[in-house]
């Protein structure tokens, strides 16, 4: 199982993407508030097209609450990947993600702040290669591009 963590996440089309995303991996998604809109937004129902009744997705008034739920599914702190482009971090293909994790995402215009991030192991942390002087990809890109390393490495196998 792949699950996708957004914390606190603010662009409501970016997220209907990771929820189609989401459906058409069986990925499950857990939003964690506050949301930066409603759920009811149209950009977020626009870019999610029809696929939002086929996404698993959670909302959790706190943290806290989604990383108890992913430890009674075997997700601990140990299989939690969060992505950032602090510190020394790892690219997603030399992680290792061929088991249950938790791919935890930021806000897209602050990312994830580091006092979540120093609540994971620091050999967890995963950065995307990018160009030199570049700050940033968009958030349903990068997480793409992530969860399908993982899935990749656990041989596509179904999600759900």
């Amino acid at each position: 199982m792949i699950h996708i963590v957004l914390y606190e996440p603010e662009i409501p089309s970016n997220t209907g993407n990771i929820i189609r995303l989401c459906a058409n991996t069986g990925a499950q998604l857990h939003l964690i508030k506050p949301l930066g809109f409603e759920l009811e937004d149209k950009k977020l129902k626009r870019a999610g097209l029809d696929y939002h009744e086929w996404a698993r997705m959670q909302i959790w008034e706190q943290l806290d609450d989604c990383l108890a739920y992913l430890a009674e599914q075997g997700v601990d702190n140990n299989a939690i990947y969060p992505l950032t482009t602090k510190g020394t971090a790892t690219p997603p293909h030399q992680s290792q993600l061929n088991r249950p994790v938790a791919l935890l995402m930021g806000p897209e215009t602050r990312g994830l702040p580091e006092a979540v991030r120093l609540r994971f192991p620091a050999a967890h942390w995963i950065c995307l290669p990018m160009a030199e002087h570049s700050r940033s990809l968009n958030l349903s890109n990068a997480t793409a591009v992530i969860l399908y390393e993982a899935w990749r490495q656990q041989d596509f196998k179904a999600l759900i």
